[in-house]
């Protein structure tokens, strides 16, 4: 097998898997259970960490919208992203993002999420043929989040994120070793879930051959929860790059999309499917893009 065959065979097998999650997202409806179990009343009495153990629906789902929660989760996201040019080409973007929450005090919680991108990167035009593109890893971004345990009607927390450069080639990261502030925030009225996710990274060492590194990743989320665990939403990630000098500093999505969480078996999980439009974004880069996400949900024990 030659290296172009061996890019493209990598491609496709990235492709596979965006299809085999756009499936997981209407499994539900036929093989799994018509979402969690609805809440009985006594189940509404109970404090809600202790309710999302025993696997109550109201207390899991909300807990499953929410990044901070007290339940260990563990997410496949993949970002395909279409309209790349020149020759209108496709991104890929898999990403392994196990949330794990750890108890620090008797008042406060650590939630660590990890984030392992996995890539496909069309090359540039003016890349040397017959390599039509690069996949690998990209750059780890671990987030730590301090959070009360009691938080009342605004849930937060707050922490430091880190930037590995552990990119398996210059095309896939951006060489730097980066650290910054991370902060989400979020409130969960009735049947919504409001919130927003911000952090800034700066880059600290690295290669010198490589840009510094200054950006801004801000996602807001607004979920609106219909019965047997299906929901409405919107959960955009907007970006900026501080030391672009030439145009293209934003990148602004606009779009929504479904998601559900239900049981397959005796196993919770969460599917989402989602189209985003960038109406705004540097020269060259995606137009818009499909994210379906899979996560397998693991509450705690009381």
């Amino acid at each position: 097998m030659n290296k172009e065959d061996h890019v493209a065979g990598n491609h496709l097998i990235k492709l596979t898997i965006s299809f085999l999650c756009c499936l997981a997202v209407f499994a539900g409806s036929i093989f799994g259970q018509d979402g969690v179990p609805a809440p009985s009343d006594q189940a509404t009495d109970k404090k809600p960490a202790a309710a999302v153990a025993e696997g109550d629906g109201e207390a899991l789902r909300k807990a499953a919208q929410n990044p901070i929660a007290s339940l260990i989760s563990f997410p496949l996201q993949n970002n395909t992203n279409f309209g790349i040019e020149p020759g209108s080409r496709t991104q890929d973007v898999l990403n392994i993002q196990p949330v794990i929450p750890i108890g620090v005090s008797t008042n406060w919680n650590m939630i660590v999420r990890w984030i392992i991108p996995i890539i496909w990167q069309p090359l540039p035009s003016e890349a040397p043929a017959p390599e039509v593109g690069k996949y690998g890893f990209g750059d780890m971004q671990p987030s730590f989040f301090f959070s009360p345990k009691k938080s009342g009607k605004l849930i937060w927390g707050a922490g430091p994120v880190i930037q590995l450069p552990t990119a398996t080639d210059d095309y896939l990261g951006q060489g730097k070793l980066g650290v910054g502030p991370t902060f989400l925030a979020l409130t969960q009225p009735g049947h919504w879930t409001i919130g927003a996710l911000a952090n800034n990274v700066w880059s600290v060492a690295g290669s010198g051959g490589r840009p510094d590194v200054n950006q801004l990743l801000l996602q807001y989320f607004l979920n609106y929860n219909l019965s047997k665990g299906w929901y409405l939403g919107t959960q955009p990630i907007l970006t900026a790059n501080w030391e672009a000098t030439n145009g293209g500093r934003w990148v602004v999505p606009f779009g929504g999309g479904i998601g559900r969480v239900m049981r397959l078996g005796m196993q919770p999980v969460h599917v989402q499917l989602g189209f985003y439009g960038n109406a705004v974004h540097p020269a060259n880069a995606s137009a818009w893009s499909m994210r379906v996400m899979f996560v397998l949900l693991f509450p705690k024990k009381q």
